[in-house]
């Protein structure tokens, strides 16, 4: 009996199959950062939109910061899962956060970037 081949090859054409809740959990991790893309891309438009009451400047910096992450966030959350069912089906100990780790700062610095315009204008 030969399996269906999935997609992609590259992560699913080598090692053995993991334990399913660990797939599981990984694609839910995956379907986390779709869904911060997604709140990512609605804050850059809804910035580059509404009246905020800062320069012009200010918020369109703002948007195509928010708009650049969510242009990043899905690929990065790609290349995260990819190497983690990797390890996964190797057996072997998970990738660290690498270039992860400079999105979530940027979005924590984005976040307090637009808390302080908000604080700022009330």
């Amino acid at each position: 009996m030969s399996t269906p081949k999935r997609w992609p090859a590259a992560v699913y054409g080598e090692g053995e199959e993991p334990d399913y809740r660990f797939s599981l959990a990984n694609e839910r991790t995956f379907l986390a950062w779709l869904r911060t893309t997604l709140a990512l891309i609605a804050a850059g438009v809804a910035v580059s939109v509404l009246e905020l009451g800062v320069p012009e400047d200010i918020a369109r910096g703002l948007a195509a910061l928010l708009l650049g992450l969510g242009v990043i966030s899905p690929a990065a959350a790609f290349l995260r899962w990819a190497s983690t069912e990797r390890a996964l089906r190797h057996d072997a100990p998970l990738p660290s956060m690498g270039g992860l780790a400079v999105a979530l700062t940027g979005v924590v610095l984005v976040a307090a970037a637009v808390i302080a315009v908000v604080v700022v204008r009330a």
